[in-house]
């Protein structure tokens, strides 16, 4: 008989176990599923609402919550780093191909300015995926005009062909 308890309180332990892992997994994935399901097939302005939301949670804290950078952002910090720049028109974010952004976005700025210089930027290659910072690109592409829209998928073009 105390074997057969002992089995049964085990299985009763192994199920609420189980119950609670499930519970887990369900909550997870309620609450986390974007960061689980690709973003093919998402329309554009899906993918703009998407890459608004990244853009506040990642890089808003930096360059700004309406893309205006940093206050003084082409004058050097005492540590000699530059401020955020903007990624509104004021700024030169809409200067750069498509390739440069995604690269200064997942590697940091390093790789494209020089082997010494030192920014605050983060590499953002091992926190986002290629989708999510596809999606953040789009949303600040999003908010320039036609004229710098336009321009900016020309120097893409360009860089493209190259």
């Amino acid at each position: 008989m105390e074997n057969l308890l002992t089995i049964l309180s085990n299985k009763s332990l192994l199920m609420a176990m189980a119950v609670i892992a499930s519970s887990a997994m369900v909550y997870v994935f309620l609450n986390f599923e974007d960061k689980f399901l690709s973003f093919a097939g998402l329309s554009e302005t899906a993918m703009i609402d998407r890459g608004h939301k990244l853009y506040n949670e990642r890089c808003s804290s930096c360059h700004g919550v309406h893309l205006e950078g940093q206050p003084n952002w082409k004058t050097p910090l005492s540590s000699g780093r530059l401020p955020a720049p903007p990624h509104d028109l004021s700024g030169h974010t809409w200067h750069h191909d498509d390739t440069t952004l995604i690269g200064i976005t997942k590697l940091g700025l390093r790789p494209f300015v020089g082997g010494t210089y030192e920014s605050d930027m983060p590499a953002f290659g091992t926190i986002l995926r290629d989708e999510e910072i596809q999606a953040i690109i789009s949303y600040i592409k999003n908010t320039w005009s036609e004229r710098e829209r336009v321009y900016q998928q020309q120097i893409t073009r360009q860089t493209n062909s190259n």
